[in-house]
């Protein structure tokens, strides 16, 4: 059975937001945060998420956010 583009959008809306709420709780806003139309159109089995571009201090945010969700984890969270 094929997947038309709406059947393979609609999924990825629902992570967009799932991630765009993540996100947000840890106080982290991509402003771009999209499925991208391309993909979304295309014959691809899923649609690609763009996460969009971001200001620096968004940037170091959201690194700071991953670096303590890696410490946690116990995988260092250390430069790269």
């Amino acid at each position: 059975m094929e997947m038309t583009s709406s059947k393979r959008v609609r999924p990825t809306e629902e992570i967009v937001e799932e991630l765009r709420a993540a996100l947000t709780g840890v106080g982290v806003v991509l402003p771009s945060l999209r499925v991208d139309p391309v993909t979304g159109a295309s014959d691809e089995p899923f649609a690609l998420v763009a996460l969009g571009r971001c200001n620096v201090g968004t940037a170091q945010k959201l690194t700071a956010v991953l670096r303590a969700c890696g410490t946690e984890a116990g995988t260092g969270g250390g430069e790269a």
